[in-house]
């Protein structure tokens, strides 16, 4: 096993580390997830596309006392392993082993039984509502798929979190334009039209270039960003429930992830209301066969 992940036996540990080893686990983790799956079989290309998301959560977020609710269950393994069930990986889906999906009467971590899907934005709305009626300072956070965002669960669980003023919640799309097949309809269409409206990173990016020689005058344009944003992009439909939209950025790079979840923290604990975090990642990453063939790698039995 890599020296880096065997340190690793709770969150705690990780965030013990320092953010410059951060990539390196990030290889050891997807390393790990391959080696184990080959082994057992299981579900491999969704997990390979959310190692530096875990990552980056269990860093930021103080686990378990922050609640992390995934929606699509079969996305864990990486979650599973850096919350004290790394050698448990060698009985994944056997008879007295771990389970494949989150469990609750597996370990703490776990907050909610989940398979697949879309139940993710109510069950992290609901544990929010509750620890603010209890007095309790923690965050929920429902990571939910592209997939499965497009059920009416969903959408009836941002309108009711979208009006809840200053609730410590976070919903972060993990969007990677593929749940088992490539998903259809209006919302795969709009997703993708925020993918591609790079206007406003242009702009942006032009703008640091011309000022950059104009230290006062750049500073300035920082400190605007945000409302001169609402003057070249439309509020996204997010937006439009009532949620702070920020993304889409790149679910691969902690450089990105780290300050962006930090800064949403930050918000979270000084009453910014509910988030919401696009990233974007790749199914399969960092092993070839299955970036090229996420379907076939999807659930695959043992293999070499």
């Amino acid at each position: 096993m890599s020296a880096l992940l065997s340190t690793i036996n709770t969150p705690a540990d990780l965030r013990r580390l320092g953010k410059e080893q951060l990539p390196a686990l990030a290889t050891q983790l997807r390393e790990f997830v391959l080696q184990s799956v080959a082994q057992t079989g299981g579900h491999l290309s969704s997990n390979l596309g959310t190692v530096e998301l875990t990552i980056a959560l269990h860093y930021v977020f103080n686990t378990p006392e922050d609640r992390l609710v995934w929606d699509v269950g079969h996305q864990t393994y990486p979650h599973k392993i850096l919350t004290g069930r790394r050698e448990q990986m060698q009985t994944l889906r056997q008879l007295d082993g771990i389970s494949g999906f989150p469990r609750r009467t597996e370990s703490e971590y776990d907050t909610f039984g989940v398979g697949h899907s879309s139940t993710s934005i109510s069950a992290a709305l609901g544990m929010a509502l509750g620890a603010r009626t209890k007095g309790e300072k923690r965050h929920s956070i429902a990571i939910i798929g592209d997939g499965a965002m497009t059920a009416g669960m969903a959408f009836e669980a941002l309108n009711n979190g979208g009006v809840q003023a200053g609730l410590p919640l976070l919903v972060i799309l993990n969007d990677n334009d593929m749940s088992i097949s490539p998903p259809v309809g209006a919302l795969n269409h709009y997703l993708a039209h925020l993918m591609s409206g790079r206007f406003y990173a242009k702009a942006r990016n032009a703008g640091k270039h011309v000022l950059k020689n104009a230290p006062p005058l750049f500073a300035l344009a920082k400190r605007l960003e945000e409302q001169a944003k609402g003057m070249v992009v439309p509020a996204t439909l997010f937006e439009k429930f009532g949620f702070n939209y920020t993304g889409p950025i790149d679910g691969h790079d902690l450089d990105a992830l780290l300050p962006q979840l930090e800064n949403i923290k930050h918000l979270l604990e000084n009453g910014g209301g509910p988030q919401f975090l696009h990233i974007v990642t790749k199914k399969g990453q960092g092993y070839e066969l299955a970036e090229q063939d996420p379907v076939t790698y999807h659930g695959p039995g043992k293999f070499d």
